[in-house]
């Protein structure tokens, strides 16, 4: 009897401990998928970052694109040089002292004197240009009408034979 009782507990305590074992070993195969399943949403995740990271730079290319685009028509609206579309009468044009009627080209710079009022055109839109930039104003050399800085006077544009 005392051999039969030994066996059983051995034997219990043989199925027991591969029970035990079997469940560690269920459980860590268990904690490995899980794992795996982690790891594989990381990189999903990560995959989603740089898609997105992706959409930023291209949206950023495009907010560039839209930016020069708008300094170009910017530009535009101000060339250099532009022929007038129309002819306006106006008072007879008498230079300052001292000065002769000549063209002016962008990126000079006028004289002072012409920068007084007497020279500078206030109604522009009555001739049809546009408001100035900030800072700027048009100023009357001859037939024509120069775009000119308030501060330096430097030209910016000149609209050829505006007035008559």
């Amino acid at each position: 009897m005392k051999k039969t009782l030994t066996v059983a507990l051995a034997a219990l305590v043989a199925t027991t401990s591969l029970g035990v074992a079997s469940a560690a070993d269920a459980q860590s195969r268990h904690d490995r998928r899980e794992y795996r399943q982690d790891h594989r949403y990381d990189r999903q995740d990560r995959r989603d970052d740089r898609r997105e990271y992706r959409r930023d730079r291209r949206d950023d290319r495009r907010e560039y694109r839209q930016d020069r685009r708008e300094y170009r028509e910017q530009q535009q609206a101000y060339a250099r040089w532009q022929r007038a579309q129309r002819r306006y009468a106006a008072p007879r044009y008498v230079p300052p002292r001292g000065y002769a009627v000549r063209t002016w080209t962008y990126g000079e710079r006028m004289p002072a004197y012409y920068r007084t009022n007497a020279y500078v055109v206030h109604d522009y839109h009555r001739y049809g240009l546009r408001a100035p930039p900030h800072g700027y104003h048009y100023v009357r050399s001859g037939n024509d009408v120069v775009l000119a800085a308030i501060a330096g006077g430097l030209i910016t544009a000149v609209i050829a034979g505006l007035f008559q």
